[in-house]
């Protein structure tokens, strides 16, 4: 299959001028090594004496989006300390407005206007569930305000949106699953049964994971969407065919424990193969009663949550820096557990946002349009402490980041990491050019 994101961009002005300030930041960060200065003190007092750089950041504090909130926020908590110690952006420190969007799509857009207009930030970030993002963008575009998702739905690059829509810190649905088809067709069975939920990520699995599991001969006998604010599952088996040789999972919200586990008892010992998105699992502890079942099922992860046997320098460093253990949960609170397969999505694009204001010189909103074109000139980003997730290819045409895919089996009670695709597995045709669109 051919994609034209496979081609590196021609080098530009700005790709020049992005190196030229990474490599001052490079240098700086010697200097103060070599000062014996404590780490991030000079950079940070630097900082200080400019005018902060204000993100506003849209959070899902309450509604079916709240446990991934919760980690989305202390993640940004974790690398903004990070950055303003490293020196701040351009000399200045980042300063967080964060505002729960209730994980709804009116109070999004609403946020969104909050952030431009009272709280007169320099960009908008964050932003998960993909029905609020659609509700959210269109103001962002109107109101000309860079709005920088960590969504993983397919609407930025479906070209449903906006040119000031961005998703480069983490990988979207349909990359995941062109990656995830040709792994359960030739492992697992070629008769799958969906479950999904009834909104546009959902919807995003049902259409995409469908195609790319029939290029591998495969076929999908039954899909079942399910609202996700549902609470109670077992009415929604029956519809799974007899002769399933495989149940793709993927659920959201607060009940997804209540869905495996009503899964569980429904199959019994005589269950069909199982392929899960840890969607349905994040937030979950593994060895929560009930889910024995999942012994030797499989998950796609977006980053493995137990430090695996290879673990790398990346991980552990930004692994101690959010807070989480080994087994994927709060050093201080072994049952609380984080939702690790998304939220290095907020560390990641943070990071994207420094390095595309450093690129650009960004000073203020007079400068949004040089950002967002200094990230759209993007491409390569190696594995690395701002990259813990893995080294991913940006797609300036289409506001997408791709990255390598993680699957999982659970062994002994636990997430081992079984597979790993390539970036080139998860590429797909350009399906826009935001580049060719006026600002």
């Amino acid at each position: 299959m051919t994609d034209s994101s496979n081609v590196p961009p021609k080098k530009s002005a700005t790709d020049k001028s992005r190196r030229t300030a990474l490599k001052s930041i490079a240098a700086g960060a010697g200097v103060v090594a070599a000062s014996g200065t404590l780490p991030g003190l000079l950079g940070h007092a630097q900082a200080q004496s400019a005018e902060p750089i204000r993100i506003g950041f849209q959070v899902h504090r309450t509604g079916i989006g709240a446990a991934y909130g919760r980690w989305y926020d202390r993640t940004t908590e974790a690398v903004v300390k990070r950055i303003n110690e490293e020196g701040g952006i351009n000399g200045r420190p980042i300063e967080i407005v964060a505002e729960d969007d209730g994980t709804d799509p009116k109070r999004g857009a609403e946020v969104v206007e909050k952030f431009a207009n009272q709280h007169k930030c320099d960009l908008a970030f964050g932003t998960l569930f993909s029905h609020v993002v659609f509700g959210s963008a269109p103001r962002a575009g109107e109101l000309k305000i860079p709005y920088f998702v960590v969504s993983e739905g397919h609407h930025v690059a479906s070209g449903k949106l906006n040119r000031y829509t961005l998703q480069p810190g983490i990988t979207d649905v349909k990359s995941q699953v062109e990656a995830m088809g040709p792994f359960i067709a030739n492992n697992l069975g070629k008769k799958v049964t969906m479950i999904f939920p009834d909104f546009a990520f959902g919807h995003d699995h049902r259409d995409y994971f469908t195609a790319a599991f029939e290029n591998q001969g495969g076929t999908i006998l039954e899909k079942i969407a399910i609202p996700p604010t549902e609470t109670s599952f077992t009415k929604y088996f029956p519809k799974i065919p007899r002769d399933t040789e495989v149940i793709y999972h993927v659920m959201v919200g607060p009940a997804v424990l209540t869905f495996v586990k009503e899964l569980g008892e429904f199959f019994g010992p005589s269950k069909p193969e199982i392929f899960g998105f840890i969607d349905s699992l994040e937030a979950v502890d593994l060895a929560s009663p009930g889910l024995e079942f999942l012994e030797g099922t499989y998950f796609w992860e977006g980053m493995p949550r137990y430090a695996q046997a290879d673990q790398s320098e990346f991980d552990k460093t930004y692994r101690a820096a959010v807070g989480v253990d080994e087994n994927g949960a709060s050093v201080s609170d072994p049952k609380d557990v984080s939702t690790y397969a998304h939220m290095f999505g907020c560390w990641e694009t943070l990071y994207v946002v420094k390095a595309g204001m450093e690129a650009s010189g960004y000073k203020g909103p007079d400068d949004r349009q040089k950002l967002i074109e200094a990230v759209e000139a993007m491409s390569d980003m190696p594995h690395s402490n701002e990259h813990p997730q893995g080294a991913k290819r940006f797609n300036g045409k289409t506001h997408q980041t791709f990255g390598h895919q993680y699957i999982s089996k659970v062994d002994n009670g636990k997430l081992v990491l079984a597979h790993t695709t390539s970036i080139e597995d998860t590429l797909y045709e350009d399906e826009v050019d935001y580049t060719k669109q006026a600002f």
